[in-house]
């Protein structure tokens, strides 16, 4: 995945996240549904980021920013955007 596909799908995931704030708010889905998800969407965007940053810091060294990985949930969970 190269930086732009990352920065498209952190774009979709913060969409998500928002409009199901509104669907909460318009009593569409119950807090259970939104929570559930939301925190789906806050690892997802935990993960997403990690790896921008991992491919950032690989080409600022002169590595392959195409051998970054994503890691695992609980390594990267909680990260500070």
């Amino acid at each position: 995945m190269k930086d732009d596909d990352i920065l498209t799908h952190i774009h979709e995931l913060i969409a998500e996240e928002h409009g199901l704030r509104q669907r909460l708010a318009s009593g569409s889905i119950s807090s259970h549904e939104e929570n559930n998800r939301i925190n789906q969407l806050e690892e997802a965007l935990d993960q997403a980021w990690d790896l921008l940053r991992q491919r950032r810091a690989r080409r600022e060294f002169g590595e392959d920013p195409d051998s970054a990985a994503p890691r695992p949930i609980d390594e990267v969970e909680d990260y500070r955007q």
